[in-house]
């Protein structure tokens, strides 16, 4: 469930995230983190500013002290400032520090550029913190069909066709309960990714086969629901917490559990596996996934090198003592 922002922030604070949801089209995931940094940002600046005298929890310091004359006044050494207490004081990693930087580079050139309320943006040379590189955690190829074996239960047809969609397409979670029937054509779907871009995703045989033996038993859907292709039990859209829950159920059954895998873990796999036995293009594979840099499905290519690196260590040579 994302934050309902629009009776807990400030202006200008909720005119960017309107500005972000329906200028920019960001998804209501994305803005309802926007806002989360934000809050964030803004209770630091309350402290740092010394907007007011009785601050006892972080998390009740009223936002709505921050005026628009406040920002005015911060200054890339206040913003500096922030990141350092965002790193020893909340331990945020450099992934989440980058995530947030980005969010205030946003919001400062939205201030700047786009409505003028501010006369000069102080994020516009703030630096992003170099991520950790971290390898995506993936189902191995026997893990996969172990957990396929392992789905039954009175809706065993919607479970395999939708872990049969994770592990061959690599969809998103959000675009798998957004699919709705009428986008279905032959072997290919149509799916709204990040950013609100369409897709094209071509289904195999496993895929269509799974998806036309659901459709012979899903239940009639309650009205408002009749064109999304999974249904929940109450007959409506399948939410993305239902699905979660139906994953870890399998996990757990195949005994999977325990390994951080999740929905979006099933993703991983698919690319995994469509890179190491289908000889995927890496531009192609970026298409398929709906990335928007290329730069983000290289680490399927790292995981082939860390591959060959594993398989030479292996190498019964390598046992021997050199002379």
């Amino acid at each position: 469930m994302y934050v309902n922002y629009n009776d807990l922030c400030p202006t200008p604070m909720c005119d960017f995230l309107e500005y972000m949801l329906s200028i920019r089209g960001r998804s209501e995931k994305t803005v309802s983190e926007y806002f989360l940094d934000l809050r964030t940002f803004y209770r630091f600046i309350v402290i740092k500013f010394k907007l007011s005298l009785e601050i006892e929890v972080f998390e009740d310091i009223d936002i709505n002290l921050v005026t628009l004359d406040v920002l005015k006044k911060i200054n890339i050494m206040d913003l500096h400032a922030f990141i350092g207490f965002i790193d020893r004081e909340r331990d945020n990693s450099n992934r989440t520090k980058a995530r947030k930087i980005a969010c205030l580079r946003s919001f400062f050139k939205y201030l700047y550029s786009i409505v003028k309320l501010i006369p000069v943006n102080p994020a516009a040379d703030l630096e992003t913190p170099k991520k950790n590189s971290r390898l995506p955690v993936a189902l191995t190829l026997d893990e996969s069909k172990s957990l396929l074996s392992s789905i039954d239960g009175n809706n065993e047809k919607r479970d395999y066709a939708i872990i049969t969609l994770f592990l061959n397409c690599g969809l998103r979670l959000s675009e798998l309960i957004s699919i709705n029937i009428d986008k279905i054509k032959g072997d290919t779907l149509t799916v709204v990714g990040k950013g609100n871009k369409e897709r094209t995703i071509y289904l195999n045989d496993m895929c269509v086969k799974a998806i036309e033996e659901y459709l012979e038993v899903r239940q009639d859907a309650k009205p408002g629901h009749e064109k999304a292709l999974f249904l929940s039990n109450r007959r409506t859209r399948i939410s993305a917490k239902g699905v979660q829950h139906m994953v870890n159920k399998y996990l757990k059954e195949s005994g999977l559990s325990g390994k951080n895998y999740s929905p979006h873990k099933l993703r991983h796999t698919a690319a995994t596996l469509m890179y190491q036995y289908g000889h995927v293009d890496i531009r192609a594979l970026q298409e398929l996934l709906g990335h928007e840099s290329v730069s983000t499905t290289q680490i399927y290519t790292h995981i082939d090198k860390e591959q060959l690196r594993e398989a030479v260590k292996q190498n019964p040579l390598n046992e021997l003592e050199l002379e």
